[in-house]
């Protein structure tokens, strides 16, 4: 069975690999702006409940990120949805929802690969702002990201499978 990615640093040059396409990395872009707009809307319909949240949020965030290296941190993000939604129910779920679909049909119809959120949800979602941060800048829209960036190909670093760790947990 293969080791869990143990940080971020060694993290971020498989979530580039999982991205090659270019179309890929634009629908991911056009789901986190589209999330973004979201959180905008959230704040302005929301000022007060919204930005006590999203404080809420990211400390939760911050120590799910910590803790993404033992394993899925799943009640993590549980919380910081239910706290993204709590502070703005119409406007906060909508915009998640968005970007998952944006980012998913990246991953299933364009790159044909699973996405690493379902095994790093946390560092997944970090990665992504990184990579619309460089997009903004003009950056990752053409060409090989891990290039781009200069980073080595990751050819050891493989998510565990999901179907590993229950074999892993039961014995089989």
């Amino acid at each position: 069975m293969a080791d869990r990615i143990k940080s971020f640093e060694e993290f971020w040059p498989y979530y580039l690999s999982e991205h090659r396409d270019a179309r890929s990395r634009r629908l991911h872009f056009m789901g986190t702006s589209g999330f973004l707009a979201s959180v905008a809307a959230s704040a302005v319909t929301n000022p007060l409940k919204f930005p006590l949240a999203m404080a809420g949020f990211a400390a939760i965030m911050k120590h799910g990120i910590e803790a993404e290296a033992e394993g899925r941190p799943l009640g993590h993000v549980a919380a910081m949805i239910g706290l993204g939604t709590a502070g703005a129910p119409l406007t906060f779920l909508p915009g998640v929802a968005f970007a998952y679909s944006c980012a998913w049909v990246g991953h299933f119809l364009v790159e044909h690969n699973r996405p690493a959120t379902f095994e790093y949800p946390l560092w997944s979602l970090t990665a992504d702002f990184v990579m619309w941060s460089h997009m903004v800048r003009g950056k990752l829209w053409t060409g090989d990201p891990l290039e781009a960036l200069g980073l080595e190909d990751p050819v050891d670093l493989q998510p565990v499978p999901a179907s590993a760790v229950a074999a892993a947990a039961t014995g089989v």
